[in-house]
């Protein structure tokens, strides 16, 4: 028994002793870190922040671009970023685990649903990382592909939310706006970047600053009651307003890509501005790309309109004129021998275009409209005088940039040392000058002398205060012309159109509107040695025209280099299938008023009562009327109007045959027309809108039945122009939606 308790005495002494050791580490210990404020070599207060603390990034969002109408031409929208969690310890319930379990299952279902290869996705999956992303093909997705994803139920896989460059506008100035790329930062996280057109030059004001939301919690996270909280908003980026308008952007858009599919062509430029301010309204080129997907990209990186420099032809004809003009040496009467020219003894002879045979002895006036090289050689070397012109060269702004707010912009070369070289100078010849700088000097032509540096930017305005930050005005950079010349100029470069003698005419007319503009046929310098490529299509055609020609609204220049044309097809044609649609639909979305109506021939219908279905076809066409037959009959038993009616050129007439009465398709019909069907039918009609049929209750080729009733739809130019840009912009968002 003392054995036993003498035991239980030494263990006593033994605990109290490890006890009280115990007690003066711990004691040092608390005196030391509070001394010192550390612990392991660590500041306290720094350890308590890291387990207490949590800290969140607010992002930014990128600067949106839009046209001046403010219409988005490039703004951020939501994505996700998917990412696989490969950490087993993040699983606590078997039943419901968190990380991947399966990788050879999961890689499969995903091979489906994002652009990556099935082998691939698995590599990335059998990581010994504790999670992973799936580079170009895991970023970006949109909200519906998420979906998909999520209906596969993967364990461990899961998204985090970002952000995307959304262009809603598709294949739209894709040069001039450019486009972004996400790229990795040192630690780990992503940057958007702007890697061409305006989102590269403006990447620092469209780039915004992000900004950060921390808080203390607890160990799992929950916001503690008198926890400390900083909140420091995210800053975004400022946002950008184009002179660019988006219906003149998308009809140049949509003309250049029906050229383009009909003649292939090497290349195209097209750029219409308002030369009253220098605002550009559309630029475009072909080759092009959609600036989602960059597809097309690899055939030029470079704004044509502003990077490239070439041979202008005879659009510098037109400079040429308004110096002579200016300089009151030019007398459009005067005549002269054409076919050939010499500037010198031993120069070689400068020939017209016709193969140097000329069109015998002409006017100058004649000369401009034939464009005849002969005729501005000698303006330049007879009239001008090579000082004068060098001077006006220089103040039309062709030997250096012009200072447009696009990146990258190259100046023209002048070639002036020897005495053909400066009369090629005077008909496009031996220098290059870029489509802005025939631009910026059409705008003095066009807005009577003032000549307008050209811009694309129209004001820079801060989302977060709404304070413009900053404004482009017209900027006049000088007055190479006199208003009198301008419009002498402009007088005489309509002719080039509405005369037969103009290398324009018949191809650039708009009816209801005067245009005066100059024709351009370059050549091309062989890349492979001395020379120019010869071959009917081996030359840069283009156009330089404004309207209305006496007091011009719009400017335009169309390019088009090397179309696939035959030799019966003259390079003028794919360049006015661009000018004259373009030039005609945006004079009449601008409501410009037409500068004259044309007058439609009228005629007395004739009488077709009893003639064969073919016979009264052939009669009215003859006649420049429309027929429109409503039974299956061969014999007209009735025609409206009748042939008492006084008939406008191209008015439809409604013929009735002898067999079953035949609903016609009355799209696009007036409500003149229906009247003139529904009174032959003897049908009763109810009408809704104004304007031209949209829509008809009776289905076109059904058989009419007794008692049947009409309802017709109506709708305006501009109500059908609405619906139609509606239904191609749901389409490119539906495409978009399919494409990610």
């Amino acid at each position: 028994m003392i054995k036993k308790q003498r035991n239980i005495n030494a263990g006593a002494v033994i605990l109290f002793i490890i006890f009280s050791l115990l007690f003066f580490v711990l004691l040092f210990r608390f005196i030391s870190i509070q001394v010192t404020g550390e612990a392991g070599g660590q500041p306290v207060a720094a350890k308590a922040q890291s387990l207490y603390e949590r800290d969140k990034i607010l992002e930014a969002r990128r600067g949106t671009i839009y046209d001046r109408n403010g219409e988005v031409i490039a703004e951020d929208s939501n994505s996700y970023k998917l990412v696989a969690i490969l950490d087993e310890e993040l699983t606590t319930d078997d039943e419901h685990p968190r990380h991947v379990v399966n990788p050879e299952q999961t890689a499969a279902k995903l091979a489906g649903l994002i652009d990556l290869e099935e082998s691939e996705i698995y590599s990335k999956l059998s990581s010994d990382l504790k999670q992973v992303e799936f580079g170009t093909a895991g970023r970006d997705l949109t909200l519906q592909k998420k979906k998909e994803i999520e209906d596969l139920k993967l364990p461990g896989i899961s998204f985090i939310q970002d952000t995307k460059r959304f262009y809603p506008n598709g294949l739209f100035a894709s040069h001039l706006i450019g486009y972004v790329e996400k790229q990795e930062k040192e630690d780990g996280g992503t940057e958007t970047v702007g890697m061409l057109g305006l989102e590269q030059s403006l990447n620092d004001i469209l780039t915004g600053s992000n900004g950060h939301f921390s808080y203390e919690a607890d160990l799992w996270g929950y916001l503690l009651p008198n926890g400390d909280e900083v909140i420091e908003p995210a800053k975004n980026g400022q946002d950008v307003y184009l002179t660019l308008d988006k219906s003149i952007q998308i009809f140049l858009e949509d003309a250049m890509s029906k050229v383009d599919e009909k003649y292939s062509p090497k290349k195209m430029i097209g750029i219409v501005a308002d030369p009253k301010t220098g605002d550009i309204l559309a630029m475009a080129q072909r080759p092009s790309f959609h600036p989602k997907t960059r597809e097309g990209i690899e055939d030029t990186w470079r704004n044509l309109a502003v990077e490239d420099s070439y041979e202008p032809g005879s659009t510098m004809k037109v400079f040429t004129l308004a110096s002579a003009i200016e300089e009151g040496v030019f007398n459009k009467n005067n005549k002269y021998q054409s076919g050939s020219y010499k500037v010198t003894e031993r120069s070689p002879a400068i020939p017209d275009h016709n193969g140097g045979r000329g069109w015998g002895e002409i006017t100058y006036l004649e000369g401009v409209q034939r464009s005849s090289n002969v005729a501005f050689a000698k303006i330049v070397n007879e009239q001008l005088g090579y000082e004068t012109f060098r001077e006006y060269l220089t103040k039309f702004g062709f030997d250096q940039p012009t200072g447009i707010d696009l990146p990258n912009e190259t100046s023209g070369l002048i070639k002036y040392d020897w005495p053909l070289e400066k009369a090629s100078i005077g008909f496009g010849q031996g220098s290059a000058f870029t489509p802005i700088q025939q631009m910026q000097a059409a705008t003095a032509i066009a807005g009577d002398g003032s000549m307008k540096k050209p811009h694309v930017i129209s004001k820079v305005v801060d989302p977060n205060s709404g304070k413009t930050m900053q404004k482009t005005s017209p900027e006049n950079v000088g007055t190479p012309i006199s208003d009198a010349t301008a419009k002498e100029v402009r007088n005489i470069l309509e002719t080039v159109v509405s005369s037969e003698n103009g290398t324009g005419y018949g191809r650039f007319n708009i009816d209801g509107y005067e245009v005066a503009g100059k024709t351009g046929t370059a050549q091309i310098p062989n890349p492979e040695g001395g020379g120019y490529l010869t071959g009917h299509s081996n030359y840069v055609f283009s156009f330089l025209g404004m309207a209305p020609a006496d007091d011009p609204e719009l400017v335009m220049y169309v390019a088009v280099q090397q179309p696939d044309i035959d030799e019966s097809t003259n390079g003028a044609e794919p360049v006015a299938e661009i000018f004259k649609p373009v030039m005609q639909s945006s004079l009449q979305y601008l409501n410009i008023e037409p500068t004259e109506q044309p007058k439609a021939k009228s005629s007395q219908a004739p009488d077709l009562i009893g003639m064969s279905v073919k016979e009264a076809e052939k009669k009215l066409t003859e006649q420049d009327l429309e027929p429109v037959i409503i039974g299956d009959g061969k014999t007209v038993e009735g025609q409206f109007p009748g042939q008492t009616s006084s008939m406008l050129e191209g008015e439809k007439v409604i013929l009735k045959t002898n067999g079953k009465t035949i609903v016609p398709d009355m799209t696009g019909w007036s409500l003149r027309d229906v009247l003139k069907f529904t009174k032959a039918a003897n049908l009763k009609l109810n009408t809704v809108g104004n304007g031209y049929v949209m829509k008809q209750n009776l289905s076109s080729g059904s058989v009419l039945a007794e008692g049947d009733y009409l309802i017709v739809e109506f709708e305006t130019p501009l109500e059908q122009y609405e619906r139609e840009k509606m239904a191609k912009e749901q389409v490119e968002e539906e495409e978009e939606v399919v494409t990610d």
